[in-house]
């Protein structure tokens, strides 16, 4: 059984974070690019929401190959988003809002302009030379082994000097950190301190189950198409079974150092990002179970286009049984996937009603949840131009994946104001015209938008116990009828959903014959003692 944790160390468990993505949430100077200042000027929005912590994507060094997932310099700022003194001011004002902050943590890997890379390539005996993953070439002069990059191609590049190959999950320009490596790790651990001692409240650490990799560089097996959503379909990676080149044993010791480390910040915490393929559910069980490894997992299983019972309640049970000791963080939403308005809805959908049917499913999960900047305006995900990416994903892919950029565009504030209001010049990426129509200052002070549903909901997810801290049981339904209970010291509360178009009745359990509905549920919805009338794509909290 959970415990009511809505303050001190317990925070997180059943917590709302919003991600922002700095490059588009708001630009300060006219430079087109979102900063630190910006998002300092904006959190009013956000605490207005009511949510409980922001997950701030990489604002480090970089030379932006991977838009600062490549990171250069983990103790500092990059000057496109400001400097220190401008981090530790945004900052402040969180804190004053009562605004916890979470910061990205590449430690998987780093830009290959980075100084450790640039002294570990000079020689085979520098200091460095073990920090990344280093490997003869084969007799022939091909790679070490057939592990393959994410971003397309092998997973390895040939280096001139060192004549030899370094791996790199993702870009040629992100090699590997070798985490078998006790120097490299130590001065990973010291960077995150860097962090904690400027007062950050946690850390979200990308990548979390490529940190290590077989010593003995064994060939991936072939597999099956991979049924979670980390990587799409048109990509070769999904061809193999990664049992070699990730989620390695030996990384729940490292892992266990970060908890370590953060048990010296009392409060602080770590959620870890791991995409796994079928084995997600048994590495988010293991990687935060036991009480000294991360405190919550976020996962890619409710990336993909499915929007039925069925699958709300197979993929939740299976996380359900494999971290029963742990916790998981569910998102709809984020920087790498389509933006689930446009995923969930069909032709024929009402778009707001898809935001607001996906958002009361989200806060009545079981775990901590997140959402994406943006998604509570429902934005639906942008078109853009092939000469307008900025996405070395979306580029190498085209054009059977268009890459990441549709769902980075930026942040609408003002309709009627240049760019949105986001900026002065011309912004990174294009806003798109149908966002305008969705822009803050349109939905504002307007009870039936959806950005009023956004902080009605969260407000009730807030002040529901049985929803916020309880345990979650799934009643047997249709494919197109999802139901499950919230119970918490004594408080239950049946959630409901039809998630077809078509009204449909459901025979009620019969501790609930005379349940009241709660205001948050949909309009249309009825009760007469033994069903419930359900109108299509529609939901009720019934107590």
């Amino acid at each position: 059984m959970t415990n009511d944790h809505d303050h001190g160390r317990d925070w997180w468990r059943g917590a709302v974070i919003y991600q922002v993505y700095p490059r588009s949430f708001q630009d300060s100077n006219g430079d087109g690019i979102g900063d630190l200042k910006g998002i300092t000027a904006r959190l009013d929005h956000i605490a207005s929401l009511g949510v409980d912590a922001i997950w701030v994507s990489p604002f480090f060094k970089s030379p932006m190959a991977d838009m600062g997932y490549d990171v250069s310099d983990y103790r500092d700022v990059d000057p496109m988003f400001g400097t220190l003194a401008d981090f530790d001011a945004m900052l402040a004002r969180a804190h004053e809002l009562g605004l916890r902050i979470i910061i990205d943590q590449v430690l998987s890997h780093t830009s290959d302009q980075h100084a450790w890379f640039r002294e570990s390539r000079a020689s085979r005996a520098n200091a460095k030379a073990d920090w990344y993953v280093w490997a003869d070439a084969k007799p022939d002069g091909t790679a070490p082994n057939n592990w393959l990059s994410i971003f397309g191609g092998p997973a390895w590049e040939w280096d001139g000097t060192r004549m030899q190959y370094y791996m790199h999950s993702f870009l040629a320009s992100q090699p590997d950190i070798n985490f078998h490596s006790p120097e490299a790790r130590d001065a990973l651990i010291e960077a995150m301190r860097f962090w904690l001692d400027r007062g950050v409240d946690g850390f979200r650490l990308d990548a979390c189950n490529h940190y290590l990799h077989d010593a003995q560089l064994r060939d991936n097996p072939p597999t099956k198409r991979a049924s979670a959503h980390d990587v799409p379909d048109t990509n070769p990676y999904g061809f193999q079974e990664h049992l070699y080149d990730k989620t390695q044993p030996e990384n729940l010791a490292f892992l266990r150092r970060v908890r370590a480390l953060l048990n010296e910040y009392p409060g602080t915490i770590a959620v870890g990002e791991v995409g796994d393929g079928d084995r997600s559910p048994a590495t988010v069980g293991l990687y935060t179970s036991g009480g000294d490894t991360l405190h919550f997992c976020y996962t890619f299983d409710l990336f993909g286009p499915d929007f039925s019972g069925d699958y709300f309640r197979a993929t939740v049970s299976k996380f359900e049984e494999a971290a029963q000791d742990g916790w998981v963080c569910w998102a709809f939403s984020n920087h790498d996937v389509i933006r689930h308005v446009s995923r969930f809805t069909r032709p024929g959908d009402d778009p707001d009603r898809i935001a607001r049917l996906s958002l009361a499913i989200l806060i009545a999960l079981r775990g901590t949840i997140c959402l994406y900047q943006g998604e509570e305006l429902a934005l639906p995900e942008a078109e853009i131009a092939f000469e307008d990416l900025r996405d070395p994903y979306g580029i190498r892919f085209w054009p059977a994946f268009k890459g990441r950029d549709g769902c980075r565009t930026p942040m609408p504030w003002t309709a009627k104001d240049s760019e949105a209001g986001f900026s002065t010049g011309k912004p990174w990426l294009p806003v798109p015209a149908q966002h305008r129509t969705r822009a803050v200052d349109v939905q504002e002070g307007n009870k039936r938008t959806v950005l009023a549903f956004y902080r009605e909901a969260l407000a009730f997810r807030r002040n529901c116990l049985s929803i916020r801290c309880g345990d979650i049981d799934f009643v047997e339904a249709s494919e197109d009828i999802l139901a499950f209970t919230r119970s918490h010291r004594g408080e239950t509360t049946l959630c409901l959903y039809n998630l077809s178009r078509e009204p449909l009745d459901w025979t009620l359990p019969a501790a609930f014959t005379s349940a009241i509905v709660d205001p948050i549920s949909a309009p249309g919805i009825t009760l007469n003692r033994k069903k419930a009338r359900l109108p299509g794509r529609s939901w009720a909290f019934l107590r």
